[in-house]
């Protein structure tokens, strides 16, 4: 499924203003909804696809509807393709070389930071986990050899940072197996 080569969230803690948000996104620009839904702990997370300047405008006109309401936000132009598998769910789990687990207090976070590790290092992205059941919080895993999972950790790190969103960074060179069951 193409989304466009740009990808826009805005996060807030109103379910209600969600709403709304996602209502203004869709009308304001040429957009797809991808994820709209409700996420822990009471948040509301509406991610959208598109040519660039539509998602710009749709997340700039959620952002202004949100108000005070938004807890983060973010406009990825040119995102790589392994995000959207990524954020849908495992579809098939790599072989787990060494282990990258980013977390963040935004789900926006979490997406910016592993689109920013995969395209600047050589790893494979295994999972975004976005919200449910982990306290509004937002986790990605990651895999390849133990040196770019470091680099990758660390370039992901750095984005969530920049915003004091960061929960913790591991790199687990050769994981045990059991672990990774949590994957699948």
């Amino acid at each position: 499924m193409n989304h466009g080569n740009a990808i826009g969230i805005v996060e807030t803690s109103s379910i209600a203003k969600g709403f709304e948000i996602a209502d203004t996104v869709l009308k304001t620009a040429e957009v797809k909804i991808i994820v709209n839904r409700t996420i822990c702990p009471g948040k509301y997370l509406v991610l959208v696809g598109g040519e660039v300047d539509a998602v710009q405008a749709s997340v700039e006109a959620g952002i202004r509807v949100g108000s005070h309401t938004v807890v983060d936000h973010i406009v990825i132009a040119n995102v790589h393709p392994a995000v959207f598998p990524a954020v849908s769910g495992v579809s098939h789990l790599p072989e787990i070389r060494a282990l990258g687990v980013l977390e963040a207090f935004s789900v926006a976070a979490v997406i910016e930071a592993a689109d920013a590790a995969v395209k600047a290092t050589q790893v494979q992205l295994v999972t975004i986990h976005l919200a449910m059941a982990i306290g509004g919080k937002g986790w990605v895993s990651l895999t390849g050899d133990v040196a770019s999972v470091a680099e990758a950790v660390e370039i992901g790190a750095r984005a969530i940072e920049r915003k004091g969103l960061l929960v913790e960074k591991v790199v687990i060179p050769h994981p045990r197996p059991e672990i990774v069951r949590e994957f699948l």
